[in-house]
């Protein structure tokens, strides 16, 4: 049984806030002994796109940092380049978000190196021989770090049905063709719902959309899927078959987050704070679905991912469904965890220790 270490957000002094108890959760998940002299140690996080204000904070990546810094270690903030348009896709647009957003070493403590290089081209390959690869594409800043450290906003997702370590890891340590591989899908519209406003065809970053005289049309040869089209239509006219693709979707994710941390010693924090219905790479941040719980630190992603979820559901008003389930009935998001724990990334077994 795994175990996931919890800090709530209740302070009435400086030992008690959110600073300190990072510095504690860092401790007590003895990532200050796992971390050697001269380790080069990635902080994976999300920088949040353009628009978005519910990513990790700047000055919650700082403490972590420092006590990376404490262990003789040397740390660098990555994230991997976008499979879909906008100033995420290439490394220096992607990098002048992170600085727009706060990410900068006077805040952080450390620079910014994007794993997959300028341009999500450089990346090595991973052999993990499961279900759906024989072998990965991975970022070579990834697989050439020492230890990663990585920070997780948990919220929702359209098609993971939530986001928390183990998307970060798959999605998030993977180049562009990487994520391609992950998506794998082919979206469609519905030509009784497609009003033809063109804003599927204004996003696709793969010239993969075309507008005709009755509905937007998608070529099935140059989709990717990865459903940027579907976040942008105003009637819900693109679709996928969702009970079979988004669970073969999830595994094959949890497949890319297998091989980004394969042979190597992996630190997770998941923030239980602004628990948005959709992913960070959305440039807008909804309502929140529940209060703001807390932090979990662990040494097993697919552990803290359950006790996310968890936590999440018991806020729910009612706990006895999963709230990303009702706000994406389509998603498969225990896929996630279910094949994690088969596997071996993690065990959805865990025991929850406040501290």
């Amino acid at each position: 049984m795994s175990k996931v270490f919890m800090v709530d957000l209740k302070s009435n002094s400086k030992s008690t806030n959110k600073h300190n108890k990072l510095i504690k959760l860092f401790k007590k998940v003895n990532a200050d002994e796992m971390i050697k002299a001269e380790d080069l140690t990635a902080v994976k996080l999300h920088f949040g796109e353009e628009g978005k204000d519910t990513y990790i904070r700047p000055i919650f990546v700082r403490p972590i940092v420092d006590e990376i810094r404490k262990s003789k270690g040397i740390p660098f903030l990555t994230d991997t380049s976008t499979l879909y348009s906008g100033p995420r896709k290439i490394g220096p647009t992607h990098i002048e978000v992170a600085h727009k957003h706060g990410f900068v070493p006077q805040v952080t403590n450390a620079p910014i190196m994007l794993a997959d290089g300028i341009n999500g081209k450089d990346y090595r390959e991973v052999q993990v021989d499961l279900k759906h690869f024989k072998k990965c594409y991975i970022a070579s800043g990834i697989v050439d770090a020492h230890k990663m450290v990585v920070l997780s906003h948990f919220k929702g997702h359209e098609m993971a049905g939530f986001g928390g370590s183990i998307k970060n890891l798959a999605m998030g340590c993977a180049p562009p063709i990487g994520k391609g591989e992950q998506h794998s899908t082919q979206q469609k519209v519905s030509s009784k719902k497609c009003i033809v406003c063109g804003n599927c065809y204004d996003v696709c970053a793969h010239g993969a959309i075309n507008m005709e005289e009755e509905q937007a049309v998608i070529d099935p040869n140059e989709c990717v899927g990865c459903g940027e089209c579907m976040t942008v239509c105003p009637t819900d006219a693109i679709y996928l078959d969702w009970k079979t693709e988004l669970t073969e979707f999830n595994e094959r994710m949890v497949e890319y987050a297998y091989a980004s941390v394969k042979d190597k010693d992996v630190i997770y924090f998941n923030f239980v704070l602004d628990v948005t219905p959709d992913c960070d790479c959305a440039p807008w941040s909804n309502e929140t679905l529940v209060r703001d719980i807390g932090i979990l630190a662990s040494k097993d992603p697919v552990a803290i991912d359950k006790a996310s979820l968890d936590l999440v559901n018991q806020a729910n008003k009612d706990d006895s469904e999963d709230i990303f389930k009702i706000t994406h009935p389509h998603t498969e998001g225990q896929v996630q965890i279910n094949y994690g724990d088969t596997i071996g990334l993690g065990s959805k077994e865990y025991e929850l220790i406040k501290i």
